[in-house]
């Protein structure tokens, strides 16, 4: 789980508002045009009150029927012009906004890409897809209504006093009472109305987190009958977002009513004072009008200022919610795609650094020394991120030197450190200490496109996209052809592909699971061989395999491994037979390196290993 801010802490609304600007700054112009038009609508609705101020003096107390007649006019088309500049203002604000939005979106998105494995191990998906959805819709209707309308408000009640003023200032000073406790009552709602917003909104994320692991869990629920247990959590986690929100609503019934009833309070008080004035002489009737209505006027202006808060506090927290994820630093190596600005559609990070093709990969490693070429580890250790100071490191002083066109096996008990291993190459994770090099080359040198261009690799567990069967696989090598796919398919005995009902291009559905975890696991294993890579690592890709298959697919691996340097997770005999060499890794540390039948012989728990495979295996090709 990602730590999440203490609620109590003290930030700024206007400070996490502002680091919106470089995405708003490309459309300032029309931001500022349409709150200009929205000013001038809302002081059109001001100059209302000066007509009946002309129109009860003059034609009413002159009975001029035709002067009536005329300020009705006038009222009409002020009314019609103050609608017309109201829409202006929505048409100028929607389209430049839904790109902010847009660009807002696809920079989460890139970023996201560019994060380290580690950071999306600690974090819930619901949490990531919350920030890029939910959070960033409140964002765009912040920008279009309430980021407007607190400049203009603010601009109307200002105009507003000053006519009130103008008119007569002992009744304005009457209705400017309210200013103060006004004031207080809305600093304490903002502060109060932030914490509670925020904890809804990281209880929108939870809820979501639930939702995504039910829908993609399903299998598991539906076979041990978890249905209940599902449910009442996502029970308990709806109760618990329904009483956040009722105490926002209760915040905000609680600041909608004062801010409506003391602004009426002090009308009132001007109301009977301004009577008296007119009775006595002293004021006009319809100055007490225009007064009034003027009053009136502003009563929305002040009454919606609880309302503009409290979506103010929300946008702020979804701002920081949002640049919570931007402000993680990314993987080193991608800084040239880095370099994209907001909304810029920047194109992937492999078509920003240029990448050899692997025949130039090839003769540039012939150039080098070949004693320096192929894989090699040189004092490898490595730690989690989240480890504690000072813990035993998952991986320690790992030396192991993988010739040119050799392929090594890494075998080793469960927990061994294997996985953590091969993920080290393509950099999923960083070093802790030591080295990796490829063909002499330190990999932490390497931009990772390039360095993902020379390695390839294949999951023990296969993740496919809802995408075609061909889209799966040749998001293994950007560029590859029909011919390429054909091939790797023939590689991991994948023929089944050309029964779907549209071949090549039947839609596999989320995760892949239309398909059996044999099939995905070819699938997968095609999409790491179609690129013909220099470095190719495999994390046991034979393992979901009937045994028939599995001497299939190891026939035509061994000729895509004459040509290439590789790892392989081995855990049965058979796979195994893949290498060249072994290397048995124990408690974090090579523990022996040599052939399959030299280990047999010389190491014990190699054997005891082994033996356990032959016997696991045997069982199971008896029961097929």
């Amino acid at each position: 789980m990602p730590e999440k801010p203490a609620e109590h802490t003290e930030r700024s609304a206007v400070r996490s508002l502002l680091r919106l600007w470089p995405y708003v700054r490309p459309v300032r112009f029309r931001l500022v045009s349409a709150a200009v038009v929205a000013i001038l609508a809302s002081c059109l609705g001001l100059a209302i009150p000066l007509v009946l101020k002309w129109m009860v003096d003059g034609p009413v107390a002159d009975r001029d029927p035709g002067g009536v007649w005329l300020g009705a006019l006038y009222l009409l088309l002020l009314g019609i012009l103050e609608a017309l500049l109201f829409g202006l203002r929505r048409w100028l604000v929607a389209r430049p906004l839904a790109g902010v939005e847009a660009s807002m979106r696809a920079a989460l998105y890139r970023h996201l890409q560019r994060l380290p494995v580690a950071f999306h191990d600690r974090w819930p998906s619901g949490q990531l897809l919350s920030r890029g959805t939910t959070d960033l819709m409140l964002l765009r209707l912040f920008l279009a209504f309430p980021l407007t309308f607190l400049l203009v408000n603010a601009t109307t009640i200002v105009v507003g006093f000053l006519i009130l003023f103008a008119q007569d200032w002992s009744l304005g000073l009457v209705l400017l009472a309210p200013a103060v406790p006004l004031m207080i009552l809305c600093s304490l709602f903002e502060t109060k109305y932030a914490v509670v917003a925020r904890r809804a909104q990281d209880q929108v994320g939870d809820l979501t987190t639930v939702v995504e692991e039910s829908v993609l869990g399903i299998r598991i629920i539906k076979g041990f009958g978890r249905h209940r247990s599902q449910a009442l959590a996502f029970r308990e986690l709806s109760r618990r977002l329904r009483t956040t929100e009722l105490g926002k609503a209760r915040l905000l019934a609680g600041i909608w009513a004062l801010i409506t009833a003391i602004p009426e309070l002090a009308i009132g008080a001007a109301l009977v004072l301004g009577t008296v004035q007119v009775a006595d002489g002293d004021l006009s009737a319809g100055t007490l009008v225009a007064f009034l209505s003027t009053a009136l006027a502003l009563r929305w202006p002040v009454e919606s200022i609880g309302f503009l808060l409290a979506i103010s506090q929300e946008s702020a927290t979804a701002t920081e919610r949002y640049f919570e994820v931007m402000d993680v630093a990314e993987e080193l190596g991608t800084e040239a795609a880095a370099e994209d600005g907001p909304g810029t559609g920047a194109a992937p990070a492999h078509a920003l650094v240029p990448s050899p093709s692997p025949s130039t990969a090839r003769s540039d490693a012939g150039v080098r020394d070949r004693d320096r070429g192929g894989l090699a580890f040189e004092g490898v250790e490595f730690r989690y991120p989240d480890a504690a100071p000072g813990s035993v490191p998952v991986l320690a002083r790992i030396d192991l030197r993988i010739r040119p066109g050799e392929t090594m096996a890494l075998v080793g008990a469960t927990g061994s450190g294997k996985t953590t291993l091969t993920a080290l190459v393509p950099r999923l994770h960083e070093l802790t200490a030591g080295r990796i090099t490829l063909d002499g080359e330190d990999i932490a040198a390497m931009e990772r496109p390039r360095l993902r261009e020379l390695v390839s690799v294949a999951f023990e567990e296969p993740t496919l996209f809802s995408a075609t069967v061909g889209e799966n696989v040749l998001m293994g090598a950007e560029g590859a052809g029909e011919e390429e796919l054909r091939r790797a398919l023939a590689v991991a005995q994948a023929d089944f592909v050309y029964d779907l009902p549209h071949g090549l291009d039947t839609q596999v559905g989320e995760q892949g699971l239309s398909l059996s975890g044999g099939q995905r696991q070819r699938l997968a294993l095609a999409r790491a061989v179609v690129g013909k890579p220099r470095f190719l690592v495999l994390d046991d890709p034979l393992s979901a395999l009937d045994v028939h298959t599995e001497t299939l697919v190891e026939a035509a691996l061994r000729r895509v491994l004459e040509h290439t340097t590789a790892v392989v997770v081995a855990h049965r005999p058979s796979t195994v037979m893949l290498a060249d060499r072994v290397a048995l890794l124990s408690d974090g540390r090579i523990s022996a390196v040599g052939t399959h039948q030299e280990l047999l012989r010389g190491n014990a728990e190699y054997a005891w290993l082994m033996s356990g495979a032959e016997l696991t295996a045997s069982k199971e090709g008896s029961t097929r």
